[in-house]
């Protein structure tokens, strides 16, 4: 064999060398030594067999065990900021901030180390000296595609150990910056987020045996309390669950633990075993950034992404006071984001069909509120009336056997005047029987065209148009009919007149 990406076929003299999948790139995957082989990275041989150009070779061409391994960081952001778009990883202990800052956003500082690594990995891409010969240009471009793709190792010298090419170093393309929400809760919240391995239907059901469990975990404490904040459902059949234990001191005052505190005590081995016995995968604060943290993330590019990229990325950012840009590297990651949007567009659009619903309850109960509003200003109508008449008899019976005092002689007066005006012909009166003549022709006007008028429903509509479009087709086809009968009449009828003139003729 001469040149193979694939999986080996049958080989002889050599086990088969696997070595870890590469990212979607299954070719590259696995690999295998075999003892006719036409290339080989080791030391040069003279294998006696007929090499990739023809002719006698004494340098080998192959592939080894080293093409399609990664370093397992192909997670990304998975473990350093968390799963979903928090930033649960970081909280207020040095070690953990060294290990999430150092570890994701930060380059090595070793500079021999990286001026070395740079220079074996552009000695790797342009100019191997592994062959000496027009074969090493073919092997800069498997390096260079490798690098590309980010996994693999790349061969260059026969002294010099290959370069381990990660997603990511510098050359990678399947790169990407993206924003996540920043947590806006304080460490006094004591908000923890322990991440289950199970579904959210099954949390949900055993949510008090989950509270006791954890209890337990927490040496079942009587001055301790596990509450739950809150259940997320995430992808891949995992659940999210925000918890905060709150203890009580003997004197009846209580407070909740602080997160930092909460999380460094999952983190202890025994504590973090227990955990897991329970399906917990990951746990970390939910706990706002401190200022230092965000200017340590926005200075300082993460590994294997341009710095221009960075810079651009932080200068489009559309809140930066509540988005921060993160990378996205590899296809692992960008499906994970893929899934977690998918997920909260979910839950957004669970979200708003409960809001359509309470709005459509709420204008219900707004009509049904209207329409008992104006039933209840109809009866204070009414009972208005009622009481005016009740007063005024009442009045009358108070009065009665009074002389008529001064106050009503003028209000009588005031009264007969106001009369007098409404009873003029060009004044209110008059005015008010033409409205009422104009209004009783438009109501029996209006009555007779509601009389006259009607509708008909669409669907029947349409079926009375097909009926009458039918009815016209036979008719049209009828009288077609009738026409070529027509026709034939006056023929026979034309054959008949000359049949009895010929023998007219004959008789005579």
């Amino acid at each position: 064999m001469a040149f193979n990406f694939g999986a080996p076929s049958g080989t002889s003299g050599t086990a088969a060398a696997t070595a870890a999948p590469a990212v979607g790139f299954g070719g590259f995957g696995t690999t295998s030594t075999t003892a006719g082989s036409a290339f080989s990275f080791s030391a040069p041989a003279n294998t006696g067999t007929t090499g990739l150009f023809g002719g006698t070779q004494t340098k080998g061409f192959g592939f080894g065990t080293g093409f399609g391994t990664t370093t397992g960081s192909s997670t990304g952001l998975g473990t350093g900021l968390g799963t979903g778009l928090g930033f649960g990883g970081f909280n207020t202990q040095q070690q953990q901030q060294q290990t999430t800052l150092g570890g994701l956003f930060s380059q090595p500082t070793q500079a021999p180390t990286q001026s070395n690594q740079l220079i074996n990995t552009a000695s790797a891409l342009s100019a191997p000296t592994l062959l000496g010969d027009e074969r090493d240009a073919i092997l800069a471009k498997w390096n260079q595609l490798q690098a590309f793709w980010g996994t693999g190792k790349g061969y260059f010298n026969n002294n010099i150990p290959p370069v381990e090419f990660t997603q990511e170093n510098p050359f990678c393309r399947f790169k990407a910056v993206g924003y996540s929400c920043m947590p806006n809760n304080k460490d006094e919240d004591g908000l923890v987020v322990l991440v289950f391995n199970k579904k959210e239907t099954d949390i949900r059901s055993q949510q008090q045996q989950l509270v006791e469990s954890l209890h337990k975990v927490l040496g079942g404490n009587q001055t301790l309390t596990v509450n739950v904040e809150g259940i997320k459902t995430l992808p891949d059949d995992q659940t999210e669950v925000v918890i905060y234990v709150v203890e009580r001191s003997p004197n009846g005052t209580s407070r909740r633990v602080p997160a930092t505190t909460l999380y460094a005590h999952f983190e202890q081995t025994n504590i973090k075993t227990q955990l897991q016995q329970l399906g917990v995968t990951l746990s970390m604060t939910r706990t706002e950034l401190s200022p230092a943290q965000i200017k340590q993330l926005l200075q300082n590019p993460p590994a294997g992404v341009d710095p221009i990229i960075w810079e651009q990325a932080k200068v489009d950012n559309p809140d930066s006071e509540k988005l921060i840009p993160v990378p996205m590297v590899g296809f692992k990651e960008l499906l994970r984001r893929l899934k977690v949007q998918d997920q909260m567009t979910k839950q957004h659009q669970t979200r708003l069909d409960i809001i359509s619903e309470d709005i459509s309850e709420l204008q219900k109960n707004q009509t049904t509120t209207m329409a008992k509003i104006a039933q209840y200003k109809r009866k204070l109508m009414d009972l208005s009336h009622r009481t005016l008449q009740v007063l005024i008899k009442q009045e009358i019976q108070r009065k009665s056997g009074y002389a008529i005092q001064a106050d009503e002689e003028q209000l009588r007066v005031q009264l007969d005047t106001i009369q007098c005006e409404l009873n003029a012909p060009t004044q209110f009166k008059g005015r008010l029987n033409e409205l009422m003549s104009q209004i009783r022709m438009q109501n029996h006007f209006g009555a007779v065209k509601s009389e006259e008028r009607y509708y008909i429903d669409a669907d029947l509509l349409r079926e009375i148009k097909q009926h009458l479009k039918q009815q016209q087709e036979g008719l049209s086809h009828l009288i077609s009919i009738i026409k070529d009968d027509l026709e034939d009449i006056k023929l026979v009828e034309h054959g008949l007149n000359e049949t009895i003139h010929i023998r007219g003729g004959v008789f005579s």
